[in-house]
């Protein structure tokens, strides 16, 4: 039975490697023997966050001697600390807007090993102990069909062997986009939006997941409700940061 179900498995990637060939997230040129990842011309031409970095979210500063982003210097996060790979700009903001709204969700199985793999040594530090994705309110996430969020976090998770959780907690507000909002209002739309759905969960350090970090007031209000259940740290891991105010 397992030998026919690889069989079935094996036969339903050709065929779909021949009607929708893989193509590389940002360039969007096929990508030679349909492996998943960038192609090479874009690995070398996207850059990755690198340091000086915010201690705090991990955003790009000027100099080395500062120690937080002009964000952080003005906010007290509920998170601890945090990381992405890419200033949200772009080629990267392009994929990231076909990975959400175009049904590109095989671009989520791609930049999940990319942000396991660059993130790896932070988070083996943190002593992370469990991944969550930035739940999606249900009945969106039914239109989409699929919470990208999720997605990432699936496979940051199995790359590093961890265990992922996706029901610890839920979206229960169908608030407006964050990039809409400035400010306050921000804070504001995503109060009371989410709620812990689980009592037996006994975690000490998470890791919560997201495609796109822009104020940090999504993961703080995830972060919230986790200290109120218990959760000692909170960390967070995305795809894309942007750019300070200050820059």
């Amino acid at each position: 039975m397992v030998g026919e179900s690889l069989g079935i498995s094996m036969i339903k990637m050709w065929i779909e490697g021949i009607f929708y060939p893989l193509r590389c997230p940002l360039c969007q040129n096929l990508i030679k023997g349909g492996k998943l990842e960038l192609c090479d011309l874009c690995k070398n031409k996207i850059e990755k966050i690198s340091e000086p970095r915010c201690k705090r979210c991990g955003r790009p500063i000027r100099l080395k001697e500062q120690e937080f982003c002009y964000d952080c210097q003005k906010k007290n996060h509920v998170y601890k600390e945090g990381t992405a790979i890419y200033l949200y700009k772009e080629e990267i903001r392009k994929a990231v807007h076909r990975m959400k709204f175009q049904n590109q969700r095989i671009y989520a199985k791609i930049f999940g090993r990319i942000m396991a793999e660059e993130a790896e040594e932070k988070i083996r530090m943190w002593g992370v102990e469990a991944v969550i994705p930035v739940p999606m309110y249900r009945k969106k996430q039914k239109v989409r069909g699929y919470n990208q969020a999720e997605l990432l976090a699936k496979e940051v998770a199995e790359q590093l062997n961890l265990p992922l959780i996706c029901d610890f907690v839920m979206r229960v507000r169908n608030t407006r986009p964050q990039k809409e909002l400035e400010g306050k209002a921000r804070e504001n739309n995503l109060k009371k939006a989410f709620i812990i759905t689980k009592n037996d969960v006994k975690l000490r350090k998470i890791l919560i997941v997201d495609d796109i970090y822009t104020t940090g007031s999504t993961v703080d209000a995830v972060a919230d409700v986790l200290k109120k259940y218990g959760i000692e740290e909170i960390y967070f891991l995305s795809l894309c940061i942007g750019g300070s105010k200050e820059g």
